[in-house]
């Protein structure tokens, strides 16, 4: 199903995102924005913005009760602004690292629901 591989990719960039962050930290530098940051952001932007329709599409089909659009919505957004921060090595530490923990605990649970949701269709196609 593509709304999980979509999901992996994310949870797989959250990991990439604290990695870049001490990274660029230990190397003191300032990457270039058109050659590091833009294409690799544009890429990200992309992947959350197919995975957002995905996202609520499953949601309004299966209607979990303790996930929202809104939740979504949330981790789409802060996803955004983390990968940029990501590296620049005068990010505020504590604010990147919830803001990463929070995104990534939204998608691990998100993927736990898909996971739940398949293999309940393939216990009720069993029967």
């Amino acid at each position: 199903m593509l709304v999980i591989q979509q999901t992996a990719q994310l949870i797989d960039e959250c990991e990439h995102c604290v990695s870049r962050f001490w990274q660029m930290r230990e190397e003191d530098r300032t990457p270039d924005f058109f050659q590091e940051v833009k294409p690799h952001a544009d890429k990200i932007h992309q992947l959350l913005k197919e995975w957002q329709q995905e996202a609520n599409k499953w949601i309004e089909q299966n209607r979990p009760k303790y996930m929202h659009t809104q939740q979504i919505a949330s981790a789409v957004e802060s996803m955004e602004q983390f990968v940029v921060q990501s590296f620049y090595k005068e990010t505020s530490k504590k604010r990147f690292l919830d803001a990463i923990h929070s995104t990534s605990y939204t998608l691990k649970i998100f993927e736990r629901l898909v996971r739940e949701g398949e293999t309940d269709a393939n216990e009720e196609t069993n029967d």
